[in-house]
């Protein structure tokens, strides 16, 4: 008889310290962002009217960050977390028509968001289709759905859903409640990634799929439901970005999907798979998001801003190769 085959799940990668070096850099980078903020901007930078609109505009994308951190790092890529998001605040206004409350809205966008990563990743992980394509298909299926379903109108939040809108004007410490959320985000995906069997596994799915499928993980089952944990982060940004704005519409998070993934990728998670840190692409995240309040503050066009963030892009992903090739054998 052959020995019994191994199902003990491969360790975690060793990546602590190559982490925290890169975390100091991103925090160095933030920090010469906010000194270019006070010398260009002294009267308003500091603010804390600035403050708060930085922190509210990272809560929503960050919440997506979040869940992209857990697909690129499991090795695939969603370009739909945008769309998705739109979709889903489209179907809760649209619930809410219906004289649904406050809590069925946002039951029913982080249901529809949850169904479409779980689509993504059926797609995906059964259906054998490339991460990019399935992904490129919702985006476009779901940005359709949602002008389809509000005929292409801005759909209002009514005043009996006032308790949605609250999460956006009422402020414990004079910080808005929807960046508390944000931040619970980020501390619940920091212990899953961190602190649990599914983070191990994510991060042996990235690295070395057959490895992992050989250690006795359901590889297919654990992509799946990494594209759903992504739907889900969407449905809550959903949730967020209603509150902010008191509507639902097809024009909620455009490029949302190319500011997280950029967000991830400069915060050192590798678009192969098998290393990054939540951390890392919160840094990543919040550099992006001061590089945005400075344009606005300085009055800057927007499309230099497209310009500069499509640079720190390239940039980053040939820090990443020049770093594989230093540390190759």
């Amino acid at each position: 008889m052959g020995e019994p085959t191994t199902k003990a799940v491969p360790a975690l990668p060793s990546i602590r310290g190559v982490g925290e070096m890169r975390h100091l850099g991103l925090v160095g980078a933030l920090a010469l962002l906010v000194v270019v903020g006070l010398i260009t901007r002294p009267d308003n930078f500091l603010t804390t009217s600035n403050l708060v609109s930085i922190l509210s505009l990272a809560a929503t994308i960050g919440v997506i960050t979040v869940g992209a951190t857990f697909v690129i790092i499991g090795g695939g890529i969603d370009l739909s977390v945008g769309a998705v998001m739109a979709l889903a605040s489209v179907w809760a206004t649209t619930v809410a028509t219906q004289s649904y409350g406050p809590v069925v809205m946002a039951i029913c966008a982080i249901l529809v968001g949850t169904g479409a990563g779980l689509v993504n990743g059926w797609l995906i992980a059964y259906g054998r289709l490339v991460p990019f394509i399935a992904t490129l298909a919702m985006l476009v299926a779901a940005r359709g759905l949602a002008q389809r379903m509000s005929d292409r109108k801005t759909q209002l939040i009514q005043a009996d859903n006032s308790a949605l809108v609250d999460l956006s004007t009422t402020r414990l410490l004079g910080i808005p409640l929807l960046v508390y959320i944000f931040a619970l985000v980020v501390v619940l995906g920091w212990i899953v990634l961190n602190r649990t069997t599914f983070g191990r596994r994510t991060y042996a799915v990235g690295g070395n799929p057959e490895a992992a499928r050989l250690a006795g993980i359901d590889v297919r089952r654990h992509t799946m439901l990494l594209y759903a944990l992504s739907g889900l982060c969407c449905g809550i940004a959903a949730i967020l970005i209603m509150a902010r704005t008191t509507t639902g519409s097809s024009t909620h998070g455009d490029l949302y999907e190319l500011d997280a993934i950029a967000a991830v990728i400069i915060g050192g998670t590798l678009l192969t798979g098998g290393r990054g840190t939540i951390v890392g692409s919160i840094l990543g995240l919040l550099i992006f998001t001061l590089i945005t309040n400075l344009f606005i503050l300085n009055g800057l066009n927007t499309s230099d801003q497209l310009i500069a963030k499509g640079l720190i892009i390239v940039v980053a992903v040939l820090l990443q190769r020049r770093n594989l090739k230093e540390r190759a054998p």
